[in-house]
């Protein structure tokens, strides 16, 4: 028989009650707060959530983690993390985000040592593993835990446990880190992240649902769901505007519409 929702949420919180405390990599997004409502319900103030402050962080994402943390009612830390810095990151290979994850675990480790913590938690899903996952193999070598792989909990697992724990976040799109947006061998710099950032939070201002700015150097290629593409085009000649004052020279709309790591179809 298959196990329910509600019977997964207990499965977790009893496998995270039995850890003796955890530190959940907060991000704000919907999977990482379910994961941190989880473990403040198991442990208690045991239970500790922490964000990263980088550079590849969404606009907006970093108090929206803040939010969401009160909203639980966790323990929430928030960390600098120098994503460019790391050795590799930069450069944009196609396992860029190994780098990434590696180094953010190596400092999660530190703050998860300082509050004598015994656990690191992220909420990768059974979802997950159907991409491009690199960052999943830093995970496995740092020995972190992933509940929602034990228990084989998906991405639209997730968001149901959300309505039922009444999270804010549980319609919230994903938002994956900026660096996504760039093809690999692209080198990623800090004024790369800052116009892709600016370029999508002008254009969810638009209303629309799921919006990704792909940076092909000077080329803007913009993927908004299908049903949504009339909204761009009635605002495309602002829409252009806008983007090329962030230094792009030509703005595109990818016709087969917004699509999850649409980068790794050329793995």
């Amino acid at each position: 028989m298959e196990t329910s929702i509600l019977e997964k949420m207990d499965l977790i919180k009893e496998a995270m009650a039995e850890r003796g405390s955890i530190l959940v990599a907060l991000s704000g997004g919907v999977d990482s707060s379910v994961l941190a409502a989880l473990a403040r319900d198991a442990l208690g103030e045991k239970s500790l959530a922490v964000t990263a402050d980088s550079q590849t962080l969404p606009p907006g994402e970093l108090e929206e983690a803040r939010r969401i943390a009160v909203e639980i009612g966790i323990r929430h830390i928030v960390i600098p993390f120098d994503e460019l810095g790391e050795p590799g990151f930069a450069l944009n290979p196609k396992d860029r985000c190994y780098f990434c994850k590696k180094g953010l675990f190596r400092e999660l480790k530190a703050v998860a040592r300082e509050n004598r913590i015994e656990t690191i938690a992220d909420g990768t899903n059974a979802s997950d593993l159907h991409g491009h996952r690199p960052g999943h193999r830093a995970a496995l070598e740092g020995g972190v835990y992933t509940p929602f792989l034990e228990f084989n909990v998906s991405k639209d697992d997730i968001r149901r446990m959300a309505r039922i724990l009444g999270l804010s976040v549980a319609e919230k799109p994903s938002m994956a880190c900026l660096s996504s947006r760039f093809p690999y061998g692209q080198k990623i710099t800090y004024e790369g992240l800052r116009r892709v950032g600016e370029a999508e939070a002008y254009l969810r201002d638009l209303n629309l649902t799921q919006v990704r700015v792909r940076d092909h150097s000077d080329i803007a290629r913009i993927e908004v769901i299908p049903e949504e593409m009339d909204v761009l085009l009635k605002k495309r000649k602002d829409v252009s505007r806008k983007l090329k004052e962030l230094g792009f020279k030509y703005v595109t709309l990818d016709l087969l519409g917004y699509r999850s790591g649409s980068m790794d179809e050329v793995i």
